[in-house]
């Protein structure tokens, strides 16, 4: 994973480039969230996005998932930009992503099951019978059985946060979306967390996306990792070599450091 240089700064990907960001940027009124961002996204890969609470990691998800359009530059899935699409056609290439949301954004007076088959009904033309299977097998397959008849309030915040990841992959996307999925869980459960991720990635090979800054972690799961810094991505390696890198403000973030050049 690496950011696109600038002989390649147009809207077509190298073929091993899932999605990729050119020269985004977005705002809010005054406030510059995104300027100049730039990332491809490896096939069959976990990279992640870490960088300062507020930084716009999630605006990032959102621009790759459609929820949100940039004031510029290009946002290309699967080599087609899809700035500009019409609801109807972003839909379509919804149908390929999974999301897992932050706070995991269940209907509250459905069952973990009905949580999970409401994508199947929504956007494809499985039968009742189809569901059920597909349902039961991504259920086991996450671990989650046991709790299938049970309502969202009867979870922890963690078993919460898994029933979001087999919502999101219920329909076997080629992406997924992860957004902040350790955030306010336990050490013992943000173990859980990430070794389900590592589950699913095994299974699955998909183009998994993530944004957090829980740095073990993100060792933990990511091929790859990327830093945003006042709206610019301003390293991205694998994972190993990220580590080593020289730039000292990735340093400072990666050591907890108040000293150094990010302002406080």
């Amino acid at each position: 994973m690496t950011a696109p240089d600038a002989a390649n700064n147009g809207a077509h990907p190298q073929p091993q480039v899932s999605v990729s960001l050119r020269s985004v940027g977005l705002s809010y009124g005054q406030k510059i969230v995104l300027s100049d961002c730039s990332l491809d996204f490896k096939r069959g890969e976990v990279t992640t996005v870490i960088g300062l609470s507020g930084a716009g990691k999630s605006t990032i998800l959102r621009l790759v998932n459609g929820l949100r359009q940039p004031s510029k530059g290009h946002v290309v899935v699967n080599d087609v930009d899809i700035v500009g699409m019409s609801e109807r056609q972003l839909n379509k290439i919804r149908m390929k992503m999974g999301f897992a949301f932050q706070a995991s954004a269940l209907f509250d007076s459905m069952s973990v099951f009905e949580n999970v088959s409401f994508p199947l009904y929504e956007h494809t033309k499985l039968s009742r019978a189809e569901i059920r299977q597909r349902v039961e097998q991504t259920l086991e397959n996450i671990g989650l059985s046991d709790v299938a008849q049970r309502l969202p309030a009867e979870l922890s915040g963690g078993m919460q946060k898994r029933v979001g990841f087999a919502r999101a992959i219920v329909n076997e996307p080629e992406i997924i979306l992860f957004d902040e999925p350790t955030t306010g869980l336990d050490p013992i459960m943000t173990n859980v967390i990430t070794d389900t991720i590592k589950s699913i990635q095994t299974r699955m090979r998909p183009t998994s996306i993530v944004v957090m800054h829980d740095m073990p972690a993100v060792y933990a799961i990511s091929d790859n990792i990327a830093m945003l810094f006042e709206g610019t991505i301003i390293e991205s390696a694998p994972a190993a070599e990220f580590r080593r890198s020289q730039n000292p403000i990735v340093q400072q973030f990666l050591q907890g450091s108040e000293v150094g050049p990010i302002p406080l």
